[in-house]
């Protein structure tokens, strides 16, 4: 599953390799209308908690932390069915997570990607 699960910013252009389009963010990224976004689903409960993503500060001397506190967020109640769907989404189709932090590979979406592609869920 690890070629059929991507991670970019959402502000890049939309490719015919993304698949279906899932923007993994709990918060709308700033000053883009929802139009331009051409996304297939907004999974915002999967997101990281906001202590943790405050927390975080994505500064990239934190993320192997980062990463540990939220795999084990996406084990809790209020991930279980984003998590979910999201499984659903990656065991169907190709997909690509989107964010819109500067960085995607120290993000959440980094973390996603990983954790479809183990496929054990956690």
């Amino acid at each position: 599953m690890a070629q059929r699960v991507t991670c970019r910013r959402v502000y890049e252009d939309t490719s015919a390799e993304d698949g279906k389009r899932v923007l993994v963010d709990r918060v709308w990224p700033r000053g883009l209308r929802k139009e331009a976004a051409h996304l297939d689903e907004w999974l915002r409960d999967v997101a990281p908690s906001t202590e943790l993503r405050r927390w975080y500060g994505h500064e990239p001397e934190r993320f192997a932390e980062f990463r540990r506190r939220y795999l084990a967020e996406l084990r809790d109640p209020e991930h279980r069915e984003a998590a979910g769907r999201l499984r659903e989404l990656a065991a169907r189709d190709r997909i690509t997570l989107l964010t819109a932090t500067r960085d995607p590979d120290h993000s959440q979406a980094a973390v996603l990607a990983e954790w479809l592609a183990d496929g054990s869920g956690g």
